[in-house]
């Protein structure tokens, strides 16, 4: 008799979790495949990137340089020959010169927004709010939010940049909240507003993108209702992502022989 009871519980905890794999085993795949997707689409973006940073390097910028190069040369000979010539010379090339520092700037904020490294993440983040028009944007710190790592500064400043965007554009609110908490392992990021709230349906490419910023770092990011009315983006930053560049390797003394 004992040995039918146990036989029969066995074969019901079989049957039960064939039944709780069916069941959940669609669900995790979808999760799994979510990720992967999110995965490829951060790789593809990253190299879309590199092909347009070489493309203004290459075709852009260095031609420019090239050409200021031979006009500052034009200008040398004309100075020995014609001096009187060299003034117009000089004030086009100084125009040019600055048109190519222009262009070295744009580059250079695309790569890093210049306020993290003039203001730190707080007072870049304290610009943001001051620069969202028609809205009291109040900001909240906890913890200390220097020495933090360049991939994490820059991840926050994009989502709390590209959420209070979104408040202006689409929530109608009069008002947000910008919290940002470090943890021990952690940044936690709230833009919370009291606005009408993500249009059912809604996921255009600057959700995506926020959420694309913090997997880019090993982190989350949800978007989605407050409690009370409104939207709430809530993101979770590691403070330990993965390295921006390979470790350099000690050289021993006797490798420079």
């Amino acid at each position: 008799m004992y040995g039918v009871t146990a036989l029969g519980a066995f074969l019901l905890g079989l049957v039960v979790g064939v039944l709780l794999t069916r069941r959940y085993a669609p669900a995790a795949d979808d999760r799994a495949g979510e990720l992967q997707r999110s995965r490829e689409r951060i790789l593809a973006d990253a190299e879309e990137e590199r092909r347009r940073l070489r493309h203004d390097l290459h075709d852009g910028l260095a031609p420019t340089l090239a050409s200021l190069a031979m006009a500052l040369d034009t200008a040398r000979l004309t100075l020995g020959d014609r001096p009187e010539q060299v003034g117009p010379l000089l004030s086009d090339l100084r125009q040019r010169l600055a048109g190519a520092v222009g262009d070295i700037r744009e580059l250079v904020a695309g790569l890093r927004p210049p306020a993290l490294d003039d203001l730190g993440l707080a007072g870049a983040v304290g610009g943001l709010a001051d620069g969202t028009d028609g809205i009291m944007v109040e900001v909240k710190i906890s913890g200390e939010l220097t020495a933090l790592p360049a991939a994490v500064e820059v991840a926050a400043y994009r989502i709390v940049s590209e959420a209070l965007s979104n408040v202006r554009r689409h929530s109608l609110a009069a008002s947000a909240l910008v919290r940002l908490d470090r943890g021990p392992d952690a940044l936690h990021l709230v833009v919370a507003d009291p606005g009408t709230g993500v249009p059912q349906g809604r996921d255009g490419t600057g959700l995506a993108a926020m959420r694309e910023r913090a997997a880019e770092v090993g982190g989350a990011c949800t978007i989605g209702p407050r409690p009370g009315g409104g939207t709430a983006v809530v993101a979770r930053l590691p403070l330990n992502p993965l390295p921006e560049e390979p470790r350099r390797v000690r050289r021993h003394p006797s490798d420079h022989r």
